[in-house]
């Protein structure tokens, strides 16, 4: 399939109608709860309200700054309390977002499924591996709406990048480099701990749930990501974004092979995870893909501007995927090449006399001087974050299943939580894709 500049900017155009006519009346609001109040429960909670047919009604949060909080925002009619328990015993609740520390997001997605709510759970869907099987099988069982929230599988640019791999832009797919530099204080999870912290409003014992028990310690709620004990670290947190975008563009459910490297290098506060990690991964021949081997990079350490991609490197071409998608063609070469000068000169002129019949003269592809022959850009002020909330909501109404549902979320997390026990264990890891389990 040709691809032109035209067919780059006709998509865009395509998926923003589709995106707006995938709204519903507004007097047909859907009544969320949120659960977990941090700063990523508010950016979710906004981002659902912004497209104008949901309210929220209830929210949850161990700390009750957050609590106070979400009146002062959202309204004094909202119902608060520390126990998510009370929120999804309320008939008026349809859905939750689950913005929890990464270890209480199974247990809570699978009280709200049975509590007969929809459920957009934050990212990664599993703290362990063990975690996934249950939340699969509770969304199977009930049939309630369960999304996870990694914004690349409803964003129109992963959605360009899916297309363009699928009409062999880049011909055979070899290999895949993704990374995350995320280089400022904020990136690293060096988030505001409130001045008023203490046990008399803080549900302490309710945030550690399963994790060991330990004194009260607030930089551990409040930078929980730093900690094995309630987060993933690196993999959990930002290699589970590249995983997803990848495994929705590629039609991919794994890797069969993972292994990962190193350190903290610059974050020495007290955390247990590393703040630089490398893994690789080998992902088995599936569909129309052949075989192909990916590298994850992920770096916190502090200096450099902040950046994430993946570059899709194929047999004839490079798709960069960033904030938008280049597209740079590359010519499959033809010719097996020669190495005939230690021949003596007459069986050297005979060699090329006959290579030349073969394989005529023809231009040398310079790799250096690669131009990018296409380039796809979203809509300025494009936000995926909001698109995947509209599918969410769509899926509410509709009841038809979304895409990063429990059974992709497994799938995505799983070899995440996979560079984790590799890094620990200095080990490689054998995972199962499809029956997503450890071997």
């Amino acid at each position: 399939m040709p691809i032109n500049r035209r067919h780059f900017l006709g998509a865009a155009a395509g998926a923003g109608l589709a995106a707006a006519q995938a709204q519903t009346s507004p007097n047909d609001k859907i009544q969320y709860a949120l659960i977990g109040s941090g700063g990523q429960g508010f950016y979710d909670m906004r981002n659902a309200l912004s497209l104008g047919a949901a309210q929220i009604v209830a929210a949850c949060d161990v700390y009750d700054g957050r609590l106070k909080r979400i009146r002062e925002v959202f309204g004094d009619q909202v119902f608060t309390t520390r126990d998510h328990r009370e929120v999804l015993a309320r008939k008026d609740v349809d859905a939750v977002i689950i913005a929890t520390p990464d270890h209480w997001h199974s247990a809570i997605s699978i009280d709200a499924m049975n509590a007969g709510k929809d459920v957009y759970c934050e990212k990664p869907m599993v703290q362990l591996l063990g975690d996934g099987p249950g939340v699969v099988e509770a969304a199977r069982r009930t049939g309630r709406i369960f999304q996870v929230g990694s914004q690349r599988v409803s964003s129109i640019i992963y959605a360009k990048a899916k297309e363009l791999l699928y009409a062999g832009a880049i011909g055979e797919l070899n290999t895949v480099e993704a990374w995350v530099d995320r280089n400022s204080a904020l990136g690293a999870w060096q988030y505001s701990i409130p001045p008023d912290a203490s046990p008399s409003n803080i549900d302490w014992d309710r945030f550690l749930g399963r994790a060991p028990k330990r004194p009260f310690e607030p930089v551990r709620l409040f930078r929980w990501r730093n900690y094995q004990d309630y987060g993933t670290g690196v993999p959990g947190d930002l290699f589970v974004h590249l995983i997803s975008g990848l495994h929705f563009a590629a039609d991919a459910i794994g890797p069969e092979r993972v292994y990962a490297t190193g350190g903290l290098r610059f974050w020495k506060d007290g955390r247990d995870v590393p703040d630089v990690m490398i893994a690789l991964y080998d992902y088995p021949a599936r569909g129309r893909f052949p075989a192909f081997n990916v590298m994850y990079r992920v770096n916190l350490v502090d200096g450099a501007s902040e950046n994430a991609g993946l570059r899709f490197i194929g047999s004839e071409g490079i798709m960069s995927v960033e904030n938008g998608v280049t597209l740079t063609k590359v010519p499959r070469e033809v010719e097996p090449g020669y190495t005939v000068d230690t021949f003596p000169k007459a069986l050297q002129d005979q060699y090329l006399k006959e290579y030349r019949e073969k394989y005529p003269q023809r231009p040398k592809v310079d790799a250096t001087q690669m131009s990018a022959d296409e380039k796809f850009e979203p809509p300025k002020g494009y936000n995926d974050a909001i698109d995947h909330h509209r599918v969410f909501q769509a899926a509410v109404r509709s009841r038809k299943p979304v895409t990063e549902d429990a059974l992709f979320g497994y799938r995505a997390a799983g070899p995440a939580l996979l560079s984790n026990l590799s890094y620990f264990e200095r080990k490689v890891c054998r995972w199962d894709p499809e029956a997503m389990k450890v071997l």
